[in-house]
């Protein structure tokens, strides 16, 4: 994790919000300070990945040490932490999706991102498939009630916008 936080910060990322202040909970999707202190409405989506890699990990590597699986899913989300924030992402989430002047994630934002995936994925270890699945769902609707998206609609707009869904979320 220094490792990628080290390359967010020599990518220009700044440490912490620019704004200066380091909160617990952001929970004002379309704000400055969205995506850089941290906890916000997309904590859930990085607990949501750390199920999926869980499930991935003993499906793909069954005979694999659970800490040689965690290790091997930290560095799979500190890569998407890093392409997450280059410019042809940020770029893509402003042009296709509901984040209007997305201007990437704080290294804060994005370690703390990565904690939660370790969550989820400590928390999968742990607990029934059904029960991770049924939490996964909770999580997947609860944003999308709270805020107009969820780590579904984040993919799909990412890979193939749809025009209306980027409507619906603008409200």
């Amino acid at each position: 994790m220094l490792l990628f936080a080290a390359i967010l910060f020599a990518m220009g990322r700044p440490p912490i919000c620019p704004c200066g202040t380091v909160s617990l909970w952001h929970g004002t999707v379309q704000s400055n300070q969205n995506s850089q202190q941290i906890s916000d409405w997309y904590s859930f989506s990085h607990v949501i990945h750390g199920f999926i890699f869980y499930g991935l990990s003993r499906w793909l590597m069954p005979r694999a040490l659970l800490w040689t699986a965690l290790a091997l899913a930290i560095g799979i989300e500190g890569a998407w932490e890093i392409l997450e924030n280059s410019p042809v992402i940020i770029d893509r989430y402003r042009e296709v999706t509901m984040a209007y002047g997305y201007s990437g994630d704080s290294i804060l934002n994005s370690v703390s991102d990565a904690g939660f995936m370790i969550l989820g994925f400590l928390a999968a270890s742990r607990m029934p498939w059904r029960a991770t699945f049924a939490i996964a769902i909770a999580f997947e609707l609860f944003t999308l009630w709270a805020i107009r998206d969820n780590l579904t609609l984040n993919i799909l707009m990412l890979v193939a916008p749809v025009e209306a869904i980027k409507d619906w979320q603008g409200g």
